[in-house]
This record gives C-alpha cells, structure tokens and sequence, in this order.
C-alpha cells in the first residue's frame, strides 16, 4: 500500500473479496480483457476521429511505454489537467498500465489549488492542454514546476515538444510498443492506489481522495449495472471527465468494462450536443441540472432527432423536482438521479424506479455492501422520516484522505464511518432525499466551493475588517456565492475590485463572489458568531424582492 493511503482493515479486506465485491482486476486489466473480446469495436468518437478498442488499447500502450521510457514508474503521481479530449481517455489508460496515479484536477484550477496539490501529492509531473483555453497553462506549469522542484516532467497535449515540455501527440507518433516483459513487470496491484480525485470539502484546499483499482472497478461495474449498460451503450461525455461522474459514475469506466462507445463532443453548446446525439445515436448522457435546464429550454431541440437518448443521468447538484418532471417529456427520455462523492458512496435511482421516486428523491445505495447511517449531532440514529447527517463505510468508500491523519480523526467514526456532512432523509420506503448541507459549502453547478478558502483569502484584502460567504439560490446553477463584507474606516469596495483582488492570488473563478453586500454590522448568534442563517435570510428576502 501506497504510504499514506489508509488501508481498510483485513477483515473487511476478506469479506468484500470473499462477497465478490473485491476482484483481483485493475483498470488496465478490465479495459484489456474487453479490447480482446471486442477489438474491432468502436470505443471513442470525437469530431473526425474514430477509434476501435484494438486501436484505442494500441495508443494507450504507447503512452505506458513511453512514460516508462522517460522515467515514470509504478506509484509515482502525475497531475493531470485537460479539458474533455481523447488524450485525457489515452492517458488515463496509460498511466493505469503502469501504476502511476493519476490527480484528476480541473481545467479551471490556478497556481494557488496546483501548487498545493503538487506539493501535498509529491507530484512527479504535470499534463497541461494547449494553450487554446484562454489562459497560459505552460507558465503555470513552470511556476508550479519553480515552487515545486519535485515536479520533474511537464507534459502538454499539444502537437510540438518545446519550452520543457514534452508533447503526448508526438510520443503517439513514435508508436512505441509495450512489451509482454514490461506488462509482467510493471503490473499494478489491483489493491493499491489507481486514481487520486480531489474532495469538494469545506476546509480550505481539496483533501486528496486515494481511489484503489479494486474499489474503483467495482464502484463503475455496480453503477453501469444500474444504468444498464451494455455493449450497445453510447455515452456522451458532456461533464467534466476528471470529475469522479463522468469518470466512473457510472462514466466512461463503465462503458469501457462493457464494450460501449465513447463520444467527447468538440463543443457544448445545446445545439452541439443534439448534433452530436443525432450523428453518433447516442443512448446514454450525464449531465448537472444548469444542463438540463438549458437542454429542455433550448429554441432548438426540436430540429435535431433525438430518437436514439434512452436515459439521461443528473447529478453534481440537487434536482429541482419541475425540472425533473419536464425531462420525459421535452427530451424524450428517461430521467435517473444519482447522489454520489468522490469519496465514495454513490446513491442512485434504477431505470425501473416509481416515477414519483425518480422524480422527488435520489434513490437507494448502491451496492449491498453500503453501510449507511443517519445520525444526529450525537451520533445516534435519527427513526426513518427525520432529518440527520448520513454517515457512511463500504466497498468502494474510502477509509481516510491521502496523508491527512489529523483531518481524518474528525472526517470519520472510530468505526470506520466517514462523516459526508450531508443533511438527508430516509423514507419508509427505503429512498433517500437531500435536505442540505451541515456545514458550509456552495455548490455552483456541481463545483464545490470551500466557503472556508474565499473567507480567509476576502479577508486578507486591505479594505475587509470582516467577511462571511453564504450560498445564494440560483435557478440555473442551484447556489452562487454571495460576500457579506464589513469594510476598515474610510474604505470602499466594489465586487469587480474584490474579485480582480482574488484573481491575483490565482483561484479558480467559478470560487469568485458573484454579489458583494456590504455592512456596518454583521448579525450575531447568541454565541457572538456571525449568523450565516440571518445572512442567508438577508439575500433571499433582497432576491425576492428584485424579481417582483
């Protein structure tokens, strides 16, 4: 085991193998097994190319070689950070070939995030994509590269070596082969660490997430299950592919396990997705819900044939059930929800649940090896019906963040449980609904921000005496953030200065404010803490009164 992951104790080792939770496969090995059984089969479509499994498995084994080649080695971590692209499917791949790790880091994460992530990881290299995303990731990289000397290679998707940078397209077009003698050799063990996702959590800087081969194969093979995947699946990746959904909930993982096709789509815009699903007969997309409203309102759906959409799945942030309701019949295709964490636990409704179930709740876990728990703030169970924070352990959730044995003492039980922070319901029936959140983080569309970070970063602002963030609704994305401030004498402050302030310390801008209000006084609570309950009260009374 990779030092610093926590392993979860041998008896639950034995129990989840001797169940069959647990298989002896990696990644690569899943991935390999169906290229052999299908390899002429189309897997991966994006604009005019097209790649069968036997063609797909030949680029991703000239990938492993040549990382190998260059010095990359079993268990070494590697950031990676690409927009949706067939390279991100190539590497992936690759690096599950040879045991290195990949961190799956946003196309939107800037010095501050990358810095710590390289440095927390003992990250030994870099992807970047070229610099067409408005934003000059090769300096970035060499920054981070400066202040995190560990950071030996850089690695870009774009098509010339240069500026210390090594270009994936040209190790392609060396067509390297990956020996039997190197597959023998650098062989992952399916129980050691295969992917690193980033926490959304509420304290500052994303805690690592160690995923095993094991609990990660097993985590995609339950969640295609459910979705019913099958060889005939074509799943469109429309969300994020470093995100833990489109990833393997149940992601392009699944579909890679069962013989489906991949599509990456070139843009994203409604039109580009219905062309996209026309062209290539999709059956199966992800999508958040600020997706989903724009899909069922786009002018333009009814020009595009979209006999082929079977299902599509919404998560990354509370449904609202209007919504949820217009999906069949707008676009012509069942609805699933899924509640999931890149920590693990994933709950979703199944293609054959009560409509009523579908539409106003989340479903049930996933595999019968969850253990789930509502508890109050004492940690007893709440009886079904009432309102607690669900506590969780299983096959494919994990037992402690990477190298963070102080923050895992109050993230998990003395038991095992890890604490999701989430506020939900359990019904009679068994299906659970999303009540909150029982401590502070906005989630923008599926993006978590840290109200904690924006905090301590506003504050650090000259002009600001105090600050509190609160989440503010929003039709489309489900929260915003909003920035209470409290100004020094003789200071003024507007949110375009503010958010230029945050950009030079070099965030992400989906964390940026998008509403500053300024007060003399913050309301307090009986304790003389800020009252994030009368500050949330304040912004929905002044939305309310906006929209009349």
């Amino acid at each position: 085991m990779l030092e610093g992951v926590t392993p979860w104790p041998e008896d639950f080792v034995l129990d989840y193998r001797q169940k069959g939770y647990w298989q002896e496969t990696s990644i690569s090995e899943m991935f390999d097994q169906i290229a052999d059984a299908f390899p002429n089969r189309e897997a991966l479509v994006s604009g005019n190319l097209r790649l069968t499994y036997q063609e797909l498995r030949k680029k991703a084994d000239c990938l492993a070689a040549s990382f190998i080649s260059i010095g990359l080695r079993p268990l070494d971590r590697l950031i990676l950070q690409l927009p949706n692209a067939p390279e991100f499917v190539y590497i992936y791949l690759a690096l599950a070939k040879i045991g290195v790790i990949p961190v799956m880091c946003l196309a939107a994460h800037r010095q501050s995030e990358i810095e710590y992530i390289a440095q927390h990881t003992g990250a030994k290299g870099y992807v970047i994509p070229e610099n067409t995303l408005k934003f000059d990731y090769l300096a970035l990289a060499h920054e981070v590269q400066r202040k995190v000397p560990g950071v030996k290679y850089i690695f870009t998707i774009g098509l010339e070596d240069g500026d210390g940078c090594l270009s994936i397209n040209k190790l392609l077009e060396k067509d390297t082969v990956f020996s039997q003698e190197q597959t023998a050799l650098y062989k992952p063990n399916p129980f050691n660490a295969a992917v690193f996702q980033l926490s959304g959590g509420t304290t500052g800087m994303p805690k690592i997430i160690p995923r095993l081969h094991t609990d990660y194969v097993y985590n995609s093979r339950m969640c295609g299950l459910i979705a019913g995947f099958n060889h005939y699946t074509v799943f469109l990746a429309t969300t994020p592919l470093a995100h833990n959904f489109a990833l393997a909930c149940p992601g392009i993982q699944a579909v890679l396990m069962v013989g489906g096709k991949i599509v990456i789509p070139t843009a994203h815009q409604p039109k580009d997705v219905f062309a996209a699903i026309q062209q290539e007969r999709v059956t199966y997309v992800p999508a958040v819900p600020a997706m989903l409203i724009n899909w069922i309102n786009s002018p333009e759906i009814s020009n595009y044939d979209l006999s082929s959409w079977q299902v599509v799945i919404s998560g990354g942030a509370k449904l609202n059930p209007e919504v949820a309701s217009r999906v069949k019949p707008v676009l012509g295709c069942k609805l699933q929800q899924i509640f999931g964490m890149a920590e693990g636990l994933l709950v979703m409704t199944s293609l054959d649940d009560p409509e009523e179930a579908v539409l106003e709740t989340i479903g049930k876990p996933i595999s019968p090896g969850d253990e789930v728990k509502i508890v109050d703030d004492e940690g007893n169970e709440v009886e079904p019906g009432q309102v607690g924070e669900m506590i969780c352990r299983g096959p494919y959730t994990l037992r402690g963040y990477y190298k963070a044995s102080e923050h895992n003492e109050k993230a998990f039980t003395g038991d095992g449980f890890f604490r999701t922070g989430d506020l939900v319901r359990k019904r009679l029936d068994g299906f659970l609904t999303v009540e909150g959140r029982k401590k502070d983080l906005i989630n923008r569309g599926g993006e978590k921000i840290s109200v904690e970070e924006i905090e301590n970063l506003i504050l650090a602002h000259p002009a600001v005496a105090n600050v509190a963030v609160v989440a503010m609704p929003d039709q489309i994305l489900g929260e915003r953030a909003c920035a209470y401030v409290s100004l020094k004498a003789g200071n003024s402050l507007e949110l375009e200065q503010l958010n230029n302030y945050l950009l030079e310390q070099k965030i992400a801008k989906f964390k940026l404010p998008e509403r500053l209000e300024v007060l003399d006084v913050f309301p307090l609570t009986n304790v003389g803490k800020i009252s994030k309950k009368d500050l949330r009260n304040d912004i929905h009374r002044k939305l309310s009164e906006e929209e009349k």
